[in-house]
């Protein structure tokens, strides 16, 4: 028998980075844990790391291409296979033209090295504007926000929490997603150190989630009334002379347009709304600019919302002018070894509007179309109709909004796709699935989450188990089918020659950085906390922060015009929240059997008081209204939520048929996405809505 041996890497799973040391014999796993030698973790790792074994040895898991056909799924060859997809996509390009073929990106894209290379040529090989991913379902208001303020999607400020003195966290639960937007493993431990030097955290959330009970201070707030919050506490900057630019006082634009605005949200004016007394609205500002470094971080509650645009950007406007940006334990920029700035020129024109979606006109941006709308650019007739789709690691049916309505779209299409190592919700509406391979047999590099990181830190991972001889790499897939879509033969360029290059050219090229020298060095190596940056990182033609872009002024009417409308629809008169858990991140974590055994996760969180109204007693089963769909569910009654907002988590509802998830089948919840509705989005930006969906409660039996 062969000696145990130990191999180094990066969890994939989720953005935090997370070191892994793995015990291993042949290739049989012994033992996973986190690497106390990796600079960045030191050690820690969520249960989710663990589950990295099982999806390996899934026996659900795909492994060679399969067909659609009318006596069930088939097995057929990788050359049957691109030969069909290329011959139909080609077809019906041609009838229809080419936007007739779409591309949906699901969230583990951004966790896949080689899919981060090649999704770029890959898509523009296909030749269609119609591209869609998770991100639209996500983060789209923080990649716009940098866009208007400092130059690039991408430039994205992350709270410096290792040396932060006051942290204000707004619908976020970074103690559970280990971050989100802010790439920092142990946030407990984060948390618990800004505590233990003398410093302050408090959480604002309809929910007293996991991160707000570590917290010094919980505050709920209604749904969808963040932006409101931040515009008074911002007023409270201004009105009490407590504005300080400091470096940044020469660079930043727009000073006196912002403080005009901001005049109009006094906390007297918008605590009855927000559901925030003003004296605690005034205290946090006070709180905010008394200390020696502040930062507001605001997430997912305040991104996926109608108001998502609004929020982020008044999060970076709170942070610069109390003097909290580009200065250590502010909000501040990572300077990743791969930067995916290095080539992006100053001035470079957005692509934020460049295009609008056929149907609602929603605006393109970052080489996509928001998804809320993917359903209705299948449904509805007209040139450039979508007819044909490929979906590469993504389920829409159970994390986009309207599940139902999406899934009904997807058996309208001539001709369907997907990429995936799971016959899932999503993938059984394909005419093939194209299984890559996953896991610890890829290698792994966080090319995003590098560029969020709270600490400036690098490390490249080999794979630890080589794919069989009929496997495919994900980004195999994507350039055999670039090459027959273009009739070109295949570059030779592999993943990592495309690492090394950028490494060796990017910000610490001279210092010897390389993809050899991350080999040598298997537990990362650590580039030190993050450091003032933005006069070199800016991006902006004018070299300058816009404090007051013109598009987020032109939204104030659509805020303003929610303090004029009566606060609860009488119809569906209680707010949806989506909640986060530890053990779950996308819908295919949910095939682990240790991820999901154990008692029911996927139940509705409701008020005590709520409850006892509409005679609700404990673990009933309730069912849940919208104005699209309807689901059952069990009730979990709590104090930890605000009264008139219940709580579920995204992600669930393996109950449905011609799936072959079937560790899944055995806990599978509901979706959420049932519920959510696809015409309700942030206007200013095309993000889903998925927080403060307006439902309707009651015994399911009734």
């Amino acid at each position: 028998m062969n000696e145990v041996k130990t191999h180094y890497r990066n969890c994939n799973i989720c953005e935090a980075m997370c070191g892994l040391e793995i015990k291993y014999q042949d290739k049989q796993i012994l033992s996973i844990k986190g690497d106390q030698n990796d600079p960045f973790s030191k050690g820690y790792n969520c249960p989710k790391a663990t589950a990295l074994e099982d999806f390996y040895y899934d026996k659900d898991r795909l492994k060679t291409p399969i067909k659609r056909t009318t006596s069930g799924w088939v097995d057929i060859s990788w050359e049957e296979a691109f030969d069909e997809i290329t011959e139909k996509f080609k077809a019906i390009q041609h009838k229809h033209g080419k936007n007739a073929l779409a591309v949906y990106l699901g969230n583990p894209n951004a966790h896949s090295l080689g899919n981060a290379m090649m999704l770029k040529p890959f898509s523009k090989s296909l030749g269609t504007i119609n591209r869609f991913s998770s991100a639209s379902a996500d983060q789209l208001p923080h990649h716009v926000a940098s866009n208007f303020m400092f130059g690039a999607g991408m430039l994205i400020p992350v709270p410096d929490i290792d040396r932060t003195d006051f942290m204000l966290i707004i619908g976020g639960n970074p103690v559970v997603s280990n971050g989100s937007m802010m790439t920092a493993p142990n946030v407990i431990g984060r948390m618990k150190a800004i505590q233990k030097r003398g410093g302050k955290v408090v959480v604002v959330d309809p929910k007293c989630s996991r991160t707000a009970k570590i917290a010094d201070q919980h505050l709920f707030i209604r749904p969808e009334k963040d932006a409101l919050l931040l515009f008074a506490l911002i007023h409270c900057v201004f009105a009490s002379n407590k504005v300080n630019l400091r470096h940044l006082a020469a660079m930043t634009d727009g000073v006196e347009t912002l403080e005009s605005v901001a005049k109009d949200y006094a906390p007297e004016d918008v605590a009855e709304f927000v559901g925030i007394d003003a004296q605690s609205i005034r205290q946090l500002a006070a709180d905010m600019t008394a200390a020696d470094s502040a930062v507001c971080y605001s997430r997912m509650g305040a991104s996926t919302q109608t108001f998502g645009g609004l929020c982020q950007w008044l999060t970076n406007v709170l942070n610069i002018i109390t003097g909290n940006f580009d200065r250590a334990g502010g909000a501040m920029f990572p300077q990743p070894a791969y930067d995916l700035l290095r080539n992006h020129v100053k001035g470079h024109k957005s692509s934020f509007g460049q295009y609008h979606s056929r149907v609602r006109k929603l605006p393109f941006f970052n080489g996509e179309f928001p998804v809320s709308t993917l359903a209705e650019e299948i449904q509805t007739p007209g040139e450039s109709q979508i007819k044909s789709l490929i979906t590469i690691a993504g389920n829409p049916v159970l994390s986009a909004p309207n599940g139902k309505q999406l899934a009904d779209a997807f058996t309208e299409l001539d001709y369907m796709v997907s990429v995936d190592i799971y016959l899932n919700e999503t993938t059984k509406y394909a005419d093939i699935i194209l299984p890559g391979t996953t896991g610890v047999e890829n290698s792994h590099f966080d090319i995003f989450f590098n560029s969020f990181s709270v600490r400036n830190t690098v490390k490249y991972s080999a794979p630890l188990f080589e794919k069989n001889a009929n496997q495919r790499s994900d980004w195999q897939i994507l350039k055999e089918i670039s090459s027959r879509m273009t009739n070109t033969p295949m570059d030779p360029y592999t993943p990592e020659m495309i690492l090394d290059r950028e490494l060796t050219q990017g910000p610490y090229g001279e210092e010897g950085m390389s993809l050899q020298k991350l080999i040598d060095n298997p537990h990362g190596i650590d580039m030190g906390p993050l450091m003032p940056c933005i006069e070199q990182r800016i991006k902006t033609a004018t070299g300058k922060i816009d404090l007051a872009p013109r598009i987020y002024l032109d939204d104030l009417s659509r805020l303003n015009a929610l303090m004029a409308t009566a606060p609860r629809d009488q119809t569906y008169p209680f707010d949806l929240i989506g909640r986060r858990l530890v053990k779950s991140h996308n819908t295919w974590t949910q095939n682990s059997a240790r991820l999901v055994k154990g008692k029911n996760p996927c139940t509705l969180e409701i008020h005590s008081q709520d409850a006892q109204t509409l005679g609700i007693k404990q673990g009933q089963l309730l069912k849940v209204s919208s104005r699209v769909g309807e689901i059952h569910i069990e009730a979990a009654i709590t104090n930890d939520i605000l009264q008139g907002v219940v709580c579920m988590p995204q992600g669930w509802g393996h109950n449905q048929q011609g799936t072959r998830m079937s560790i899944a089948a055995t806990q599978p919840g509901v979706s959420m996405n049932d519920l959510t509705d696809a015409s309700k989005v942030d206007t200013l930006t095309g993000n889903a809505v998925l927080n403060g969906i307006p439902v309707a409660i009651k015994l399911a039996s009734l």
